[in-house]
């Protein structure tokens, strides 16, 4: 006979059959939860090995190289001759034309040293009949010599004058005015090393051990930095008049990058501090203007910095960013347009396949399926940039072929925002295109606007580039100064502007300038660098 639990058993025992199963739920929500943080942490795993092992460029494609960096690589692969190549550097062959072999002619403008090969006179003689060789021509053939740099002294003589009558008159010839007065380097010393500072990246304890090694002198690095500070606050007017410039266009790009100070008052030396760029494709109301390079240091990067930064900027200005929340505030205090970077966006996207194992990177993946949204709508910008179409053509064509493509790309952030994880790197990128659609889509209702903030960042580009070099600004009176400097230079070449040349002018003309046109007479795109 078995014996029937009675009634309290039966009860404890269908408690602990629950009691089990609220167990068993709680530890399978806690699997998932341990599951899903194990995903997230293996995809952000996966993120920092790539970027600290893999190519640092995105791949975007055959349809976007054109509106990126136009790689050596890519270059090298086309195989496709250069724009300075002409009709004549080609050989008609039936059905195509080829570029001649060999290198390109060096520089006609070079200086050139001609060095004249003989025979010895006992060879010219002809072995057939003893005559005497005569010439008859030169075959030519040139190498690029390089000179390194000459270091020399300039020794001021100031003649003194006295009347030979009495011991009243004595008169000594003036000296002409110096950018640094009783400074150590002359005008075009200094311009050599602002350049090789900003454009080549070279640091100032590098250019002291060159100066010791090319002129024999043991010059102190403080000497070298000194003038820099000195020269960085002496063009100050200049870099004012180009604000003035860039406030007045009617687009502006907005980007900020870090930057250390280790002497900054109130502050650990640990401390980030920030330069913001500021640029345009062109100065003036028209936007047909000189291109424009800012970069302007500040220990913030708040609201109040930046709202400080675009005062006085026109009426109906167009901003172009990135999603950094900041600007938001700026666009809505003096009504910008503000638009936002596809290639910000597309950047996210590329991180959250880049983290998928290589056999799941395939064009069904959702990242996937945005990339190659996001690479139609550059399709339509790298064509009009290679036929050269005007503002009102391209905004045709953006109507015509992106605008059908920004409806796919809505409907699909609808399908699937709320159906990813928020914090995995796809769900990021998802909310970012949420966030930032009403700025991403803007920029088809006028030709004239940018896709991209792209031009921004590679004007940006070269300092992140040289402050590995450099790593940090002692002080910041040396942060204002490098960030005058660098705006001068970038702006020069981005006008296809010698910046040595522009320097070397500038530092010279600028003790004689007292009025503002004075000033504005030494802008990049006016001085006289004859």
């Amino acid at each position: 006979m078995v014996n029937m639990p009675t009634l309290e058993e039966f009860a404890a025992l269908q408690q602990a059959l629950a009691d089990a199963l609220t167990k068993n739920e709680s530890l399978a929500g806690e699997l998932r939860v341990t599951r899903t943080e194990r995903d997230l942490l293996k995809e952000q795993l996966n993120k920092f090995k790539r970027q600290l092992f893999s190519a640092s460029s995105e791949v975007a494609g055959q349809h976007q190289k054109d509106m990126f960096f136009n790689e050596a690589e890519s270059l090298g692969a086309q195989a496709q001759p250069t724009a300075e190549e002409t009709d004549d550097d080609k050989i008609e062959v039936p059905g195509h034309k080829r570029a001649k072999r060999g290198r390109r002619p060096l520089d006609p403008a070079l200086p050139r040293e001609v060095v004249r090969h003989e025979l010895p006179e006992s060879e010219r003689v002809c072995p057939h009949d003893g005559a005497a060789l005569r010439e008859i021509g030169v075959e030519a053939s040139e190498q690029l010599d390089i000179i390194p740099q000459q270091v020399r002294v300039i020794r001021h003589e100031r003649v003194k004058y006295a009347c030979p009558c009495c011991d009243g008159t004595v008169r000594l010839a003036a000296r002409p005015a110096q950018a640094i007065p009783k400074g150590l380097f002359t005008e075009s010393a200094l311009a050599w090393i602002a350049t090789s500072k900003y454009l080549d990246g070279l640091p100032l304890y590098r250019q002291a051990a060159l100066l010791g090694r090319f002129g024999g002198t043991d010059i102190s690095r403080n000497t070298v930095a000194g003038s820099i500070v000195r020269l960085g606050q002496l063009v100050q007017p200049v870099v004012n008049l180009l604000r003035d410039e860039l406030l007045d266009a009617p687009l502006v790009f907005g980007d900020e990058t870090e930057l250390q100070v280790l002497k900054e008052p109130g502050r650990s030396a640990q401390a980030k501090s920030y330069v913001w760029a500021q640029m345009t494709n062109g100065s003036g109301r028209d936007g047909t203007g000189p291109p424009i390079r800012l970069f302007t240091y500040s220990p913030s990067r708040s609201t109040k910095t930046a709202m400080a930064l675009y005062a006085g900027i026109r009426e109906g200005a167009v901003l172009m960013t990135d999603g950094y929340d900041v600007y938001d505030a700026v666009a809505r205090t003096h009504q910008f347009v503000h638009l936002g970077c596809w290639t910000h966006c597309r950047r996210y996207f590329h991180d959250a396949l880049q983290a998928l194992p290589k056999e799941q990177r395939g064009p069904g993946q959702l990242a996937a399926r945005f990339i190659a949204l996001i690479g139609k709508l550059y399709e339509v910008e790298a064509q009009a940039k290679r036929e050269s179409v005007v503002a009102s053509e391209l905004g045709r064509r953006r109507q015509q072929h992106s605008v059908p493509v920004l409806a796919d790309i809505e409907a699909l952030l609808l399908a699937n925002l709320h159906a990813v994880l928020p914090k995995s790197l796809l769900g990021q990128a998802l909310h970012y295109l949420a966030s930032q659609w009403s700025k991403l889509n803007r920029y088809v209702e006028d030709g004239r606007y940018s896709i991209d903030n792209n031009v921004q960042e590679n004007a940006i580009r070269p300092f992140c580039v040289g402050r590995r070099n450099w790593l940090f600004a002692d002080t910041v009176a040396g942060a204002n100064s490098s960030a005058n400097l660098y705006a001068l230079l970038q702006t020069c070449q981005v006008n296809g502007i010698d910046g040595y040349r522009y320097l070397r002018a500038l530092f010279t003309a600028l003790p004689k300038a007292q009025t503002a046109d004075d000033y504005a007479a030494l802008l990049p795109w006016r001085i006289d660098l004859t």
